[in-house]
């Protein structure tokens, strides 16, 4: 051990704090148990901020214990902003996982659409034969009308007709019903006949809306098209209605699908919008969802080869839903800009304690100085004491910041679908993330020890034993 070193550790450790020391052995052991009780299900909101507390009380009294008050505080600065941070980056990270789960739940990865869609059987082949990538292919028609209990409550919605049978293949959609199932729309593969409810699927939120349940009976408001109206000479325009039985509810967890989205049979949407063997568009399912812009760039160049292949619109998840991840997307560098802020501001913490810490011990450095000590190794002793505390306070942020985001997992918050558009605060943690708010964390401390060092390692022997 360099004496650099050897005298960077005597400055940074203090003397010893005996009662600290115990508050932090008790503060530990009360963290402990109540986090086996969270493990064991004993518990709830509650249990999981006592545990927090409990551990940033054992944080905060073994550093006071450890290190020196000047120490501890600057530690403290970075424990607390790394943390915060660390839970910050899950956080928005998670919104991002949450908001496409929840849109790929209920959707394809990629469409297919033009206007007149008859030839969709060949764009089918087309597209199940375009990349390895593609699991599933069906046709869907997608229309917006409103719907009513029959009891005076209505509300607008989004009717998409689906295959039933493949619709597995292209829709996570029987992995969010609550009641039924998707191959109960089975029933409406054929139009049908007057007088019949035909089966069909609606949101949780839309069916407390409307006030119905599996087996109740609902009717959808056909509005006249403008042609219909010219040919029937009605001033007042007389909408036509459909009967449909409620066959199943499903929730994603995602407020603005859950009220307004309803799935019908294939046939039964094409004879909704009584527009024949049409069909709104083709939609795939890839196994990779971050390989859906690369396949539907290739499912484009080839539809280009077809007669009137521009007329086709090719769009991937993303590009659909862009608006929603590009502000959530926003929201997350901006977080962690304030964040990073936060950090900084502890390093001018550190700035300060380094630079009390070259004054009390300006003597001391004078006499190193006497003695042959070189101004780099001067410098090296701040420097180790500053790296110190970057290191322990980065380690205990992250520490600490992983524990938050695992009690916000294990026992979330709940949010208001209104306002958030999910039900619970979603936390995702990936390493990657969490090494790069260390790494930047560390750079920091790195940069504020530098001012301090430089001014002890210029320092004269005069000038720490002129009084003396």
């Amino acid at each position: 051990m360099t004496y650099a070193s050897f005298i960077g550790k005597r400055y940074l450790y203090g003397s010893g704090d005996r009662a600290m020391a115990r508050s932090s052995i008790v503060s530990l052991a009360v963290a402990v148990v109540l986090s086996l009780l969270l493990l064991n299900d004993i518990g709830g909101q509650t249990t999981a901020i006592m545990v927090f507390i409990a551990s940033a009380s054992a944080i905060v009294t073994a550093l006071l214990a450890l290190f020196t008050v000047f120490t501890s505080v600057a530690m403290l600065g970075v424990v607390f902003g790394v943390a915060a941070l660390t839970t910050v980056m899950a956080v928005t990270t998670g919104f991002e996982q949450q908001f496409r789960d929840k849109v790929l739940g209920v959707n394809a990865h990629v469409i297919v659409q033009r206007p007149d869609f008859v030839d969709y059987e060949q764009v089918e082949r087309i597209a199940r034969n375009i990349d390895p990538q593609v699991v599933g292919v069906q046709p869907f028609v997608f229309t917006e009308m409103l719907v009513t209990n029959g009891r005076g409550k209505i509300s607008g919605v989004a009717i998409k007709g689906i295959d039933p049978a493949r619709a597995a293949e292209t829709l996570d959609l029987d992995r969010h019903m609550v009641k039924g199932k998707v191959a109960d729309l089975a029933a409406g593969e054929k139009p049908a006949a007057p007088g019949v409810a035909a089966p069909i699927i609606i949101g949780q939120e839309l069916a407390k809306k409307l006030g119905v349940e599996v087996g109740s009976d609902i009717r959808v408001v056909i509005p006249v098209a403008a042609s219909e109206l010219e040919a029937s000479n009605l001033r007042v325009p007389t909408p036509r209605t459909r009967s449909y039985r409620v066959a199943g509810i499903f929730y994603s967890g995602f407020e603005e699908y859950d009220k307004r989205l309803m799935y019908v049979g294939l046939h039964e949407g094409q004879a909704l919008l009584a527009r024949g063997n049409l069909v709104t568009g083709v939609e795939l399912k890839v196994r990779d969802v971050d390989e859906a812009k690369r396949v539907g760039d290739k499912l484009r160049r080839a539809l280009r080869e077809l007669d009137r292949g521009f007329d086709f619109d090719v769009k991937d998840w993303f590009e659909l839903n862009r608006p929603l991840f590009k502000a959530v997307r926003t929201q997350k560098i901006v977080m962690m800009i304030v964040m990073t802020v936060i950090v900084i501001v502890a390093a001018f913490n550190m700035i300060a304690a380094l630079a009390t810490m070259v004054t009390q011990k300006s003597r001391e450095v004078s006499m190193l100085k006497s003695m042959g000590a070189t101004d780099r190794r001067i410098g090296d002793v701040f420097l180790i004491v500053g790296s110190a505390i970057g290191v322990i306070g980065t380690t205990l942020g992250v520490g600490l910041g992983l524990l938050t985001s695992w009690l916000i997992s294990s026992f979330g918050f709940r949010l208001d679908p209104a306002v958030y558009m999910i039900d619970r605060l979603p936390i995702r943690v990936i390493p990657m993330e969490v090494l790069l708010v260390a790494g930047i964390t560390m750079i920091i401390s790195w940069l504020a020890t530098l001012l301090p060092s430089l001014r002890a390692a210029r320092m004269q022997p005069v000038d720490g034993l002129r009084y003396d």
